[in-house]
């Protein structure tokens, strides 16, 4: 999902990386700050396409940002400031603060602890709306392709059966097609914290996935002795 760009602004760094991890993870290119005028600065020169946003900020709360955000000069979002999705992240459930949020202009407000997979799904529907959602999502290096919503892998045009943590595999190694990665980042982003075990456990997987993708056709899935491993496409 390269060049969709997501703005994540909150004040707890245990929350911020977290979404920031879950989102790169998703195909997103994430931003994050800890303060509104953080975001404020990171939104002037790299205009997102959309803002998750804390309510409780050091300086300033979510709501102020907000209005600071709408004024911001119109080449933000295409050209029009008023038009940048804002999906408000807050501990205050209250119906006031709800009301309050989606009147300033928010799309949507999600209260905390939230749920990851609906959080993404909510970003997915709110992108729609604003017409920024990619119409398709499907990552493709050379015959590979991978939908990660509808969670299917196609090999020159034939299905790859794959488990759910090899789709996980394969789906980072594809977002970082090209670049070497190295067993610690692939044990971060696929295992995330779930797992504080021996990393030999990324050889074992992706000798499985590279079973089941490099099968027939061009080997895409190579090792780098040292250092880790990296998906590119045949070389001409």
């Amino acid at each position: 999902m390269d060049g969709w760009h997501l703005l994540v602004v909150d004040d707890e760094p245990v929350v911020r990386e977290l979404l920031a991890a879950t989102l790169r993870f998703a195909g997103y290119e994430v931003t994050s700050a800890a303060t509104g005028s953080q975001a404020l600065e990171i939104a002037r020169d790299t205009p997102p396409c959309l803002v998750l946003l804390d309510v409780m900020l050091p300086d300033m709360d979510g709501f102020e940002v907000m209005r600071r955000l709408r004024k911001l000069p119109r080449r933000l979002s295409g050209g029009r400031p008023d038009q940048v999705p804002v999906l408000f992240l807050t501990a205050r459930d209250t119906t006031q603060d709800k009301i309050n949020g989606l009147r300033l202009g928010g799309d949507d407000y999600v209260t905390k602890p939230f749920d990851l997979e609906e959080l993404l799904a909510r970003i997915e529907a709110v992108l729609r709306r604003a017409g920024a959602a990619p119409e398709d999502r499907t990552l493709r290096v050379a015959d590979l392709e991978l939908d990660p919503e509808g969670l299917q892998v196609l090999r020159a045009g034939t299905p790859v059966r794959l488990s759910p943590t090899e789709f996980r595999l394969l789906h980072y190694l594809v977002l970082n097609a090209g670049r070497v990665v190295s067993k610690a980042q692939i044990l971060e982003h696929v295992w995330r914290y779930d797992f504080a075990g021996d990393s030999s456990i990324v050889d074992t997987y992706v000798s499985y996935v590279r079973r089941k993708v490099d099968r027939t056709g061009p080997k895409l899935i190579h090792t780098m002795h040292g250092i880790g491993y990296v998906l590119r496409g045949p070389r001409s």
